[in-house]
């Protein structure tokens, strides 16, 4: 197994990648940092875990959706596009999620 340094909103980190598999790591790392700063850059959210779980949960959300969705950035529930591109707020039903997801980590793992 190879090794590759990656880049994920401005952190490095040292992955594992099989033989030929370079430019399938390289595409997914790039997709989870442009999710990861496109969600950093709408500036609700601060803490990194925070917005990892969120953009987990983008990038899932998208890959249930089907291949088509996966290309696709507003298919992703946490955030909207305003007509001249800018990255809006957090869906309501994406807020009442995260509350949720506070609510079952506990005061001591809370993500914020």
């Amino acid at each position: 197994m190879k090794q590759m340094e990656v880049t994920i909103m401005g952190q490095s980190y040292l992955l594992g990648c099989p033989e030929g598999g370079e430019a399938l790591l390289s595409r997914a790392v790039a997709q989870v940092d442009r999710e990861m700063s496109a969600i950093r850059d709408a500036g609700r959210v601060k803490a990194r875990e925070r917005i990892a779980v969120l953009a987990a949960l983008n990038l899932a959300y998208q890959l249930a959706e089907g291949p088509a969705a996966t290309s696709s950035a507003t298919a992703a529930p946490a955030a909207s596009t305003s007509p001249n591109g800018n990255e809006t707020l957090p869906s309501p039903e994406l807020e009442a999620l995260i509350r949720r997801l506070d609510e079952a980590l506990g005061q001591d793992g809370q993500l914020l």
